[in-house]
């Protein structure tokens, strides 16, 4: 069982003397950025008058100088503020990660989780991958790693093409109880059609060329709602039993989650979850501090210890 912070330890130590602390940074980085605000607009509004109200350049090019400038200028305000928002939360984070015993980290890359899922097509195709909030070490006596992933593509044309975010949400690995003879992919129903959109796919082909075969659910209840392909069918049943898919089912809603994804390989599962972005515990209000500390707590024990229930309870 993994047990949570004391909030009210973390507020009344380290954690609560930095706060203390990081008030004034923020309090000054709003007036900084209350003033570039201000600057900007003194400089902008006479320029852009004399662009619109200027010679005739061709009304796509006023509207795309115009919007080039608004969006820098925007940026180059807020950024004090997202800087002082980014320092607040690693704090947070960081003070709770010390608390469990493990590690922290605010920037990071995708590491191992990210190219597993990758290579057993548990994530969607993509252009470009953005990571952040890393925890890893030991939770339950298993190795345990968390970071957030938003993945993006771009849809449209021309003036019209734009980003879109096609994923964004967890990847979790965790040490299993035991080791595995094959390889078992377990996913919402209906993502794999055959040609035609006639039924599911009876087999899938990974990155690396291992095949995974379709296998019946053990539990007839189950077999709209999630699909099992595996190299081994008898490992796969003894993996994937009713108790389990009941966790998988409260790991989605304890989070508004969609499509959850394990990966049972080499002895580890790799968890997918698709969500709103989570651990955002920092904010310029120091008011709300320990409101945030406690939502972060709840936040990362809920996916911690719903990631740890996974694993294999003795049967």
């Amino acid at each position: 069982m993994i047990e949570a912070p004391d909030v009210d330890a973390l507020m009344t130590g380290s954690l609560g003397q930095w706060l203390e602390r990081q008030a004034g940074v923020r309090e000054a980085a709003k007036a900084k950025s209350k003033w570039r605000f201000t600057w900007s607009a003194a400089a902008l509004l006479p320029v852009l008058a004399l662009l619109w109200f200027g010679p005739d350049i061709g009304e796509q090019i006023k509207m795309f100088i115009t919007a080039a400038a608004g969006v820098g200028a925007g940026l180059w305000s807020y950024a004090p503020r997202a800087e002082a928002i980014k320092q607040t939360k690693s704090g947070i984070n960081a003070a709770l990660a010390e608390a469990l015993g493990i590690a922290y980290s605010h920037d990071c890359g995708g590491g191992h989780g990210f190219t597993r899922a990758l290579a057993h097509n548990m994530l969607p195709s993509h252009v470009r991958a953005a990571h952040e909030d890393l925890w890893s070490g030991q939770l339950g006596g298993h190795s345990f790693t968390l970071h957030e992933t938003h993945l993006e593509e771009q849809r449209g044309s021309g003036k019209n093409r734009h980003w879109v975010t096609v994923f964004r949400g967890p990847i979790i690995t965790i040490g299993f109880a035991r080791q595995f003879h094959g390889v078992t992919l377990l996913e919402r129903s209906g993502r794999h059609k055959k040609f035609g959109f006639f039924g599911e796919k009876d087999e899938l082909e990974m990155e690396d060329g291992t095949v995974l075969v379709k296998a019946d659910m053990v539990h007839p209840d189950f077999e709209d709602a999630f699909t099992v392909f595996t190299t081994d069918q008898v490992e796969a049943r003894y993996l994937v039993h009713p108790t389990y898919i009941e966790r998988l089912i409260a790991l989605e809603a304890s989070f508004s989650g969609q499509n959850i994804r394990t990966l049972f390989r080499d002895g580890e599962i790799t968890v997918v979850l698709k969500t709103d972005n989570m651990f955002e515990s920092g904010s310029l209000d120091a008011r709300r501090d320990r409101e945030m500390v406690e939502m972060c707590v709840a936040q990362f024990m809920a996916m911690a210890g719903l990631a740890a229930a996974l694993n294999e309870a003795p049967r």
